[in-house]
This record gives C-alpha cells, sequence and structure tokens, in this order.
C-alpha cells in the first residue's frame, strides 16, 4: 500500500506574469492565499501554470521559488513532464533537488507513443528519481490515454503514486481503481468531476477553480474524504457553474480573467494564449457576479 502524495485539493497555481517576466512577489502572494484558504499542495509549473511557455530556466526557478517560500507548509508539487523523457528526467531531478514533496509528468505529447513507451518512459523517469512521481493522463492536450493494463504495470513501482485524471472517462478511471486499489491513487483533473471521482475512490483533486476559491474546494473535498456526499452536492451543484466557466475558453485564459477581475492583478497569459473574446468574457463575469466575486 502507498501513502498518497496528498488528500483533498491541490490547487494547479497559475504563474502571475510582468513586464514579460514571472512576478514571485505576486507568486508569493497568491500562495499565502492558497494556504490560508485550505489547500493541501500547491501543484507550480503545471498546464494552468503556463509551464508549456517557460524556459527551462524559468521553469527550475518557479520550483525553486514556491518550495523555499511553502517552507514546508504544505505540499509542493512540481510539474516535471514532456514529450522528451531526458528531458522529463532532468525536469524531475531538478525538482527533487529543490526540494519538492513529489512530481506532476503529463504523458508524453505531439509525438505520443503507444502503452508499452508509456511504460518504459514512466519507469525510465521514476529509476531516476527519489521521490514520488504523479502521472497526468489528459488526452483532450496530448491526444494520448493510458489505459488500466498501463496503470497496474505502473501502479508496482514505489516511487510512481498515481495518476491525475482528466479523460473524463469513467469506465477508465473505474478499471484502474479496481485493478490497482491501494498500490495507485487517483485524483481528479477535472472540478467538476471531483465529487463522482471521490464518490467512486479517488483521494482530491488538482484543481484550476481553487485559484480563485479554495475553501469551496478544501470544503468539497474534506466532505467527500468524510463520506458526506450530501454536503458535498450542494457545494459541488452551487458552483457547478462558475466550474465550467472557466473553460469556457482553454486553461488558463479564463481562470485568469477571473482573477483579474477580483483585483488578484495576475496579468495576462503568454501567447499564444491571448485576451478573450468579449463575449465569453461577459458570460464568465456574469457567473462571477452571481458569486459575488465580481461587481
Amino acid at each position: 500500500m502507498k501513502i498518497p502524495v496528498f488528500t483533498g485539493s491541490s490547487v494547479a497555481i497559475v504563474t502571475p506574469f510582468r513586464d514579460g517576466n514571472i512576478d514571485y512577489k505576486k507568486l508569493g502572494e497568491l500562495i499565502d492565499f492558497q494556504i490560508k484558504g485550505g489547500t493541501s499542495a500547491i501543484t507550480i509549473c503545471g498546464t494552468t501554470g503556463e509551464s508549456s511557455t517557460m524556459s527551462l530556466e524559468e521553469h527550475m526557478e518557479a520550483v525553486d521559488f514556491c518550495v523555499k517560500y511553502v517552507a514546508g507548509r504544505v505540499k509542493v508539487i512540481a510539474g516535471a513532464g514532456s514529450n522528451d523523457t531526458m528531458a522529463a528526467v532532468m525536469l524531475s531531478q531538478e525538482a527533487e533537488k529543490s526540494g519538492a514533496d513529489a512530481l506532476l509528468s503529463v504523458t508524453p505529447y505531439y509525438n505520443k507513443t503507444t502503452q508499452r513507451g508509456l511504460v518504459r518512459h514512466y519507469t525510465y523517469i521514476a529509476d531516476r528519481i527519489g521521490i514520488p512521481l504523479i502521472m497526468y493522463n489528459v488526452p483532450g492536450r496530448t491526444g494520448l490515454s493510458c489505459t488500466a493494463d498501463t496503470y497496474r504495470e505502473l501502479s508496482k513501482h514505489p516511487n510512481i503514486n498515481g495518476v491525475k485524471e482528466a479523460s473524463g472517462n469513467f469506465s477508465l478511471i473505474n478499471a484502474t481503481i479496481a485493478a490497482c486499489g491501494d498500490d495507485f491513487h487517483v485524483w481528479s483533473g477535472n472540478d467538476d468531476e471531483t465529487l463522482p471521482m471521490m464518490s467512486i475512490g479517488a483521494k482530491g483533486v488538482i484543481s484550476v477553480v481553487a485559484n480563485i476559491l479554495p475553501e469551496f474546494m478544501a470544503e468539497l473535498t474534506k466532505y467527500c474524504l468524510a463520506g458526506d456526499f450530501k454536503r458535498a452536492a450542494g457545494l459541488h451543484y452551487k458552483y457547478l457553474d462558475i466550474m465550467g466557466k472557466l473553460f469556457i475558453e482553454v486553461n488558463p485564459i479564463p481562470v485568469k480573467n477571473a482573477m483579474n477581475m477580483m483585483g488578484m492583478d495576475v496579468g495576462e497569459p503568454r501567447l499564444p494564449l491571448c485576451d478573450m473574446d468579449p463575449a465569453n468574457y461577459e458570460k464568465l463575469k456574469t457567473s462571477m457576479k452571481k458569486l459575488g466575486l465580481a461587481e
């Protein structure tokens, strides 16, 4: 049996930019906001953190800053995935040197691979690190999905702790939990699927909406972990609309706009991500207003 890296809610934290550079003062403020709001772990340099447009130096510097700033208050999970296995190893080892508690490693994208290749890719990385690795299955972005058999095989590795599942494939998730049990943990990668996924055994969520509502996601996961799915469902439906609106355009465009509406001043996303379509912006703003998060 493996102990999960975390239970509850981990924020997939945005990266604030100012004048083309990472705004570390603001990032520190965002981390404090999350910890105060009950977030169990900070996931830095993930999809929401725009790692795909960071240089290697920026990526490693952001992870190092996050670890030092958090200073053990909560877990730090460092994004360290790549479609280049050797690059993933390098990012993983650098994050471990910085003191990250765990790694988040997306499946190879663009070049993709076979299921056999996935086993070899993750095994190669896990053999070269000493901290837990969380896989990240997001076929909508990568064009590739794992199978339950692949998860079962990788669950045998002591350093592979589980997966952030953003496939939306509940047949896969059910089969994975049934096949792997406590040797391989599952976290939701989609906010609006957290409740149903936790009802069948997921340990929590790596969340986008937590960037603006950390208390909500922390509370929802707390109820789920306690088996109080009725109260969790009440929260789920209260915030269902905003969870959807944060994906009205590609993440993290909407969540950065939502944070700016709240006065958090996180800047704009980097190209090729750009400003929201005005009509979508108004839909997001309307949803925010209903929750008292915008004027």
